[in-house]
Protein backbone atom coordinates (compact mmCIF):
# COMPACT_ATOMS: atom_id res chain seq x y z
CA UNK A 1 0.00 0.00 0.00
CA UNK A 2 1.75 3.02 -0.46
CA UNK A 3 1.50 6.46 0.90
CA UNK A 4 -0.87 8.06 -1.09
CA UNK A 5 -3.79 5.58 -0.24
CA UNK A 6 -3.99 3.26 -3.41
CA UNK A 7 -1.83 -0.16 -3.91
CA UNK A 8 1.14 0.93 -5.94
CA UNK A 9 2.92 -1.20 -8.92
CA UNK A 10 6.27 -1.65 -9.61
CA UNK A 11 6.69 0.05 -13.16
CA UNK A 12 5.55 3.20 -15.33
CA UNK A 13 6.56 2.87 -19.29
CA UNK A 14 8.48 6.14 -19.77
CA UNK A 15 9.34 7.13 -23.42
CA UNK A 16 10.00 4.14 -25.08
CA UNK A 17 11.32 2.54 -21.17
CA UNK A 18 10.60 1.49 -17.84
CA UNK A 19 11.36 2.70 -15.08
CA UNK A 20 10.49 1.95 -11.19
CA UNK A 21 7.06 3.74 -9.84
CA UNK A 22 9.05 5.70 -7.69
CA UNK A 23 11.21 6.88 -10.05
CA UNK A 24 8.58 8.45 -12.31
CA UNK A 25 9.32 12.10 -11.76
CA UNK A 26 8.80 15.66 -12.70
CA UNK A 27 11.51 18.93 -11.90
CA UNK A 28 8.66 21.36 -10.39
CA UNK A 29 8.81 23.98 -12.48
CA UNK A 30 7.52 21.89 -15.41
CA UNK A 31 4.72 22.87 -17.21
CA UNK A 32 2.41 19.99 -16.20
CA UNK A 33 3.04 21.12 -12.72
CA UNK A 34 2.86 24.98 -13.35
CA UNK A 35 -0.06 25.01 -15.95
CA UNK A 36 -1.81 21.68 -15.68
CA UNK A 37 -0.55 21.05 -19.37
CA UNK A 38 -1.51 17.73 -20.02
CA UNK A 39 -3.71 14.89 -21.59
CA UNK A 40 -4.31 11.53 -20.11
CA UNK A 41 -6.80 8.48 -20.27
CA UNK A 42 -8.08 6.08 -17.58
CA UNK A 43 -8.46 2.48 -19.00
CA UNK A 44 -9.50 -0.91 -17.05
CA UNK A 45 -8.22 -3.87 -17.40
CA UNK A 46 -10.62 -6.72 -16.24
CA UNK A 47 -10.07 -10.40 -15.62
CA UNK A 48 -11.48 -12.58 -18.03
CA UNK A 49 -11.27 -16.53 -18.86
CA UNK A 50 -8.90 -15.46 -21.43
CA UNK A 51 -6.87 -13.22 -19.19
CA UNK A 52 -6.93 -9.89 -18.85
CA UNK A 53 -8.16 -7.59 -20.88
CA UNK A 54 -8.25 -4.21 -22.02
CA UNK A 55 -12.03 -2.21 -22.31
CA UNK A 56 -11.56 0.06 -26.05
CA UNK A 57 -7.70 0.53 -25.48
CA UNK A 58 -8.00 1.53 -28.90
CA UNK A 59 -10.92 4.35 -28.56
CA UNK A 60 -8.96 5.47 -25.83
CA UNK A 61 -5.52 5.82 -26.87
CA UNK A 62 -7.72 7.75 -30.45
CA UNK A 63 -9.34 9.74 -27.85
CA UNK A 64 -5.32 10.28 -26.20
CA UNK A 65 -4.24 11.39 -29.52
CA UNK A 66 -7.18 13.80 -30.11
CA UNK A 67 -6.73 15.49 -26.81
CA UNK A 68 -3.06 15.72 -27.43
CA UNK A 69 -3.29 17.59 -30.90
CA UNK A 70 -6.10 19.95 -29.60
CA UNK A 71 -3.46 21.47 -27.54
CA UNK A 72 -0.42 20.95 -29.90
CA UNK A 73 1.26 18.34 -27.78
CA UNK A 74 1.20 15.44 -29.71
CA UNK A 75 3.96 12.80 -28.80
CA UNK A 76 6.83 11.21 -31.19
CA UNK A 77 5.76 8.16 -30.65
CA UNK A 78 3.42 5.49 -33.25
CA UNK A 79 -0.27 5.25 -32.07
CA UNK A 80 0.72 1.46 -32.28
CA UNK A 81 3.40 1.86 -29.80
CA UNK A 82 1.65 3.77 -27.34
CA UNK A 83 -1.21 0.64 -27.13
CA UNK A 84 1.53 -1.88 -27.04
CA UNK A 85 2.58 0.19 -23.44
CA UNK A 86 -0.56 -0.05 -22.10
CA UNK A 87 -0.68 -3.81 -22.64
CA UNK A 88 3.33 -4.07 -21.38
CA UNK A 89 2.84 -2.02 -18.47
CA UNK A 90 0.10 -4.47 -17.51
CA UNK A 91 2.16 -7.74 -18.17
CA UNK A 92 4.94 -5.98 -16.50
CA UNK A 93 3.07 -5.39 -13.43
CA UNK A 94 1.67 -8.69 -13.21
CA UNK A 95 -2.41 -7.20 -12.73
CA UNK A 96 -5.45 -9.44 -13.46
CA UNK A 97 -7.96 -6.13 -12.80
CA UNK A 98 -6.55 -2.68 -12.99
CA UNK A 99 -6.29 0.68 -14.24
CA UNK A 100 -4.07 1.75 -16.52
CA UNK A 101 -3.28 5.35 -17.02
CA UNK A 102 -1.09 7.09 -20.31
CA UNK A 103 -0.72 10.76 -19.79
CA UNK A 104 1.33 12.70 -22.63
CA UNK A 105 2.07 16.09 -21.11
CA UNK A 106 4.77 19.10 -21.80
CA UNK A 107 8.11 18.43 -18.95
CA UNK A 108 10.57 21.01 -17.98
CA UNK A 109 12.12 23.53 -20.37
CA UNK A 110 9.72 27.00 -20.55
CA UNK A 111 9.41 28.78 -17.43
CA UNK A 112 6.32 30.79 -18.76
CA UNK A 113 3.24 30.51 -20.14
CA UNK A 114 4.27 29.43 -23.73
CA UNK A 115 4.51 25.88 -23.24
CA UNK A 116 6.39 25.67 -26.99
CA UNK A 117 10.16 25.35 -25.09
CA UNK A 118 8.59 22.49 -23.29
CA UNK A 119 9.30 19.02 -23.99
CA UNK A 120 6.63 16.34 -24.64
CA UNK A 121 6.84 13.26 -22.58
CA UNK A 122 4.74 10.46 -22.43
CA UNK A 123 3.88 8.33 -19.60
CA UNK A 124 1.88 5.02 -19.06
CA UNK A 125 1.37 4.04 -15.18
CA UNK A 126 -0.91 0.90 -14.25
CA UNK A 127 -2.27 -0.05 -10.61
CA UNK A 128 -4.47 -2.01 -9.14
CA UNK A 129 -7.94 -0.63 -9.07
CA UNK A 130 -11.51 -1.51 -7.33
CA UNK A 131 -14.63 0.52 -7.71
CA UNK A 132 -14.36 4.16 -7.69
CA UNK A 133 -18.02 4.79 -5.37
CA UNK A 134 -17.53 1.52 -4.00
CA UNK A 135 -19.40 -1.58 -3.56
CA UNK A 136 -22.37 -0.35 -2.40
CA UNK A 137 -22.52 2.29 -4.76
CA UNK A 138 -22.84 -0.64 -7.25
CA UNK A 139 -25.54 -2.05 -5.69
CA UNK A 140 -27.37 0.69 -4.24
CA UNK A 141 -26.66 3.73 -5.78
CA UNK A 142 -25.04 6.71 -4.36
CA UNK A 143 -26.11 9.55 -2.95
CA UNK A 144 -25.40 13.16 -4.96
CA UNK A 145 -25.97 16.83 -5.13
CA UNK A 146 -26.20 19.21 -8.02
CA UNK A 147 -23.12 20.95 -7.90
CA UNK A 148 -22.90 25.12 -7.30
CA UNK A 149 -19.62 24.77 -9.47
CA UNK A 150 -20.86 24.90 -13.14
CA UNK A 151 -19.08 23.96 -16.42
CA UNK A 152 -17.39 26.28 -18.49
CA UNK A 153 -18.80 27.68 -21.74
CA UNK A 154 -18.23 25.84 -25.31
CA UNK A 155 -15.03 27.90 -26.53
CA UNK A 156 -13.82 28.33 -23.18
CA UNK A 157 -11.89 25.13 -23.04
CA UNK A 158 -11.85 22.53 -25.18
CA UNK A 159 -14.05 20.25 -22.98
CA UNK A 160 -13.70 17.48 -25.76
CA UNK A 161 -9.74 16.94 -25.05
CA UNK A 162 -9.48 14.83 -21.47
CA UNK A 163 -6.85 17.52 -20.10
CA UNK A 164 -5.37 17.65 -16.52
CA UNK A 165 -6.00 20.85 -15.98
CA UNK A 166 -9.84 20.82 -17.02
CA UNK A 167 -9.87 18.25 -13.70
CA UNK A 168 -9.46 21.52 -11.19
CA UNK A 169 -13.32 21.72 -11.13
CA UNK A 170 -14.39 18.38 -11.03
CA UNK A 171 -12.29 18.86 -7.83
CA UNK A 172 -13.96 21.92 -6.52
CA UNK A 173 -17.18 19.92 -7.01
CA UNK A 174 -16.32 16.43 -5.66
CA UNK A 175 -14.88 18.36 -2.50
CA UNK A 176 -17.86 20.53 -2.12
CA UNK A 177 -19.86 17.17 -2.29
CA UNK A 178 -17.88 15.09 0.13
CA UNK A 179 -17.78 18.38 2.50
CA UNK A 180 -21.88 18.34 1.96
CA UNK A 181 -21.96 14.81 2.88
CA UNK A 182 -22.71 13.66 -0.68
CA UNK A 183 -20.85 10.88 -2.23
CA UNK A 184 -20.62 12.80 -5.55
CA UNK A 185 -21.71 16.05 -7.74
CA UNK A 186 -23.51 17.07 -10.74
CA UNK A 187 -22.73 19.47 -13.00
CA UNK A 188 -24.46 21.88 -14.74
CA UNK A 189 -23.89 23.91 -17.72
CA UNK A 190 -23.39 27.61 -17.82
CA UNK A 191 -26.78 27.42 -19.18
CA UNK A 192 -28.45 25.61 -16.16
CA UNK A 193 -28.88 22.31 -17.96
CA UNK A 194 -27.53 19.17 -16.85
CA UNK A 195 -24.25 18.60 -18.14
CA UNK A 196 -22.50 15.46 -16.36
CA UNK A 197 -20.92 14.56 -13.15
CA UNK A 198 -17.98 15.73 -11.43
CA UNK A 199 -15.94 13.50 -13.96
CA UNK A 200 -17.87 10.61 -15.17
CA UNK A 201 -21.38 11.01 -17.87
CA UNK A 202 -24.95 10.80 -16.54
CA UNK A 203 -27.86 8.98 -17.69
CA UNK A 204 -31.83 9.17 -16.44
CA UNK A 205 -34.61 7.19 -17.61
CA UNK A 206 -38.20 8.16 -17.42
CA UNK A 207 -41.02 5.49 -18.87
CA UNK A 208 -38.39 3.29 -20.01
CA UNK A 209 -36.53 5.70 -21.58
CA UNK A 210 -32.79 5.71 -21.42
CA UNK A 211 -31.98 9.88 -21.75
CA UNK A 212 -28.32 11.37 -22.06
CA UNK A 213 -27.56 15.00 -22.51
CA UNK A 214 -26.45 16.38 -25.26
CA UNK A 215 -22.49 16.57 -25.81
CA UNK A 216 -22.78 20.42 -26.51
CA UNK A 217 -19.26 21.34 -25.46
CA UNK A 218 -19.89 21.53 -21.64
CA UNK A 219 -18.82 17.42 -21.10
CA UNK A 220 -16.46 14.74 -21.89
CA UNK A 221 -17.55 12.39 -24.78
CA UNK A 222 -17.77 9.48 -22.22
CA UNK A 223 -16.08 6.05 -24.02
CA UNK A 224 -18.14 4.32 -21.49
CA UNK A 225 -21.42 6.73 -22.18
CA UNK A 226 -20.67 5.45 -25.83
CA UNK A 227 -20.45 1.84 -24.50
CA UNK A 228 -23.42 1.93 -22.62
CA UNK A 229 -25.43 3.79 -25.36
CA UNK A 230 -24.94 0.96 -27.51
CA UNK A 231 -26.02 -1.82 -25.08
CA UNK A 232 -29.01 0.12 -24.21
CA UNK A 233 -29.95 -0.22 -28.17
CA UNK A 234 -28.57 -3.69 -28.34
CA UNK A 235 -31.21 -4.29 -25.73
CA UNK A 236 -33.90 -2.60 -27.44
CA UNK A 237 -34.21 -0.03 -25.02
CA UNK A 238 -34.91 3.44 -26.45
CA UNK A 239 -32.06 5.73 -25.84
CA UNK A 240 -32.59 9.68 -26.69
CA UNK A 241 -29.72 12.36 -26.49
CA UNK A 242 -31.80 15.45 -24.98
CA UNK A 243 -31.29 18.92 -22.87
CA UNK A 244 -32.38 17.98 -19.81
CA UNK A 245 -33.51 20.83 -16.90
CA UNK A 246 -32.33 20.22 -13.46
CA UNK A 247 -35.82 19.35 -11.83
CA UNK A 248 -35.95 16.60 -14.36
CA UNK A 249 -33.28 14.56 -12.06
CA UNK A 250 -35.53 14.88 -9.02
CA UNK A 251 -38.76 13.38 -11.25
CA UNK A 252 -36.55 10.33 -13.14
CA UNK A 253 -37.59 7.37 -12.42
CA UNK A 254 -34.00 6.41 -12.56
CA UNK A 255 -30.68 8.16 -12.46
CA UNK A 256 -26.91 6.14 -13.24
CA UNK A 257 -23.41 7.58 -13.45
CA UNK A 258 -20.97 6.12 -16.72
CA UNK A 259 -17.30 6.12 -16.77
CA UNK A 260 -13.67 4.60 -16.39
CA UNK A 261 -13.59 4.74 -13.55
CA UNK A 262 -17.73 4.49 -12.52
CA UNK A 263 -18.05 1.85 -14.87
CA UNK A 264 -22.15 2.00 -14.33
CA UNK A 265 -23.51 3.33 -11.04
CA UNK A 266 -27.14 3.82 -9.83
CA UNK A 267 -27.87 7.25 -8.24
CA UNK A 268 -30.40 6.87 -4.79
CA UNK A 269 -31.02 10.33 -4.45
CA UNK A 270 -29.53 13.78 -5.68
CA UNK A 271 -30.19 17.24 -2.94
CA UNK A 272 -31.74 14.73 -0.67
CA UNK A 273 -34.76 14.03 -3.05
CA UNK A 274 -34.99 9.87 -3.47
CA UNK A 275 -34.97 9.06 -7.05
CA UNK A 276 -37.87 6.76 -8.41
CA UNK A 277 -38.12 3.94 -5.63
CA UNK A 278 -34.51 5.42 -3.38
CA UNK A 279 -32.86 2.78 -5.02
CA UNK A 280 -30.85 0.87 -7.82
CA UNK A 281 -33.61 1.15 -10.47
CA UNK A 282 -34.03 -2.18 -12.68
CA UNK A 283 -33.05 -0.34 -16.60
CA UNK A 284 -29.81 0.61 -14.49
CA UNK A 285 -28.88 -2.22 -13.08
CA UNK A 286 -29.50 -4.60 -16.13
CA UNK A 287 -27.51 -2.30 -17.76
CA UNK A 288 -24.65 -3.22 -15.00
CA UNK A 289 -25.21 -6.46 -15.93
CA UNK A 290 -24.63 -6.60 -19.48
CA UNK A 291 -22.15 -3.54 -18.97
CA UNK A 292 -20.34 -6.37 -16.83
CA UNK A 293 -20.86 -9.47 -19.25
CA UNK A 294 -19.06 -7.44 -21.82
CA UNK A 295 -16.00 -6.03 -19.86
CA UNK A 296 -15.45 -9.70 -18.54
CA UNK A 297 -15.16 -11.41 -21.76
CA UNK A 298 -19.01 -13.21 -20.92
CA UNK A 299 -20.76 -12.41 -24.16
CA UNK A 300 -18.11 -12.96 -26.77
CA UNK A 301 -17.63 -9.75 -27.01
CA UNK A 302 -19.72 -8.39 -29.97
CA UNK A 303 -18.48 -5.21 -30.55
CA UNK A 304 -14.62 -6.20 -30.40
CA UNK A 305 -14.08 -4.14 -27.48
CA UNK A 306 -12.17 -6.20 -25.80
CA UNK A 307 -8.00 -6.44 -26.17
CA UNK A 308 -6.33 -9.02 -24.55
CA UNK A 309 -3.32 -8.74 -22.75
CA UNK A 310 -1.71 -11.93 -23.35
CA UNK A 311 -3.00 -12.32 -26.92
Amino acid sequence: MGAVGFQEAEWIWRDGEFVHWEDANLHLLSTAVQFGTSVFEGIRAYETDNGPALFRLNAHIRRLMDSAKIYRMVPEHPVELIKAACLETVRKNELTNGYIRPMVLRGYGSPGINPFGSPVETFVAAWPWGTYLGEEALKNGVDVCVSSWQRALPNTYPSRAKAGGHYLSAQLMKMEAIENGYGDAIALGPDGLVSEGSGMNIFLVRDGVVISPFLDGTSLAGITRDAVITIARDLGYDVREQHIPRESLYTADELFFTGTATEVTPIRSVDGIFIGEGKAGPISLNLQANFWETVKGANDDPHGWLTYVND
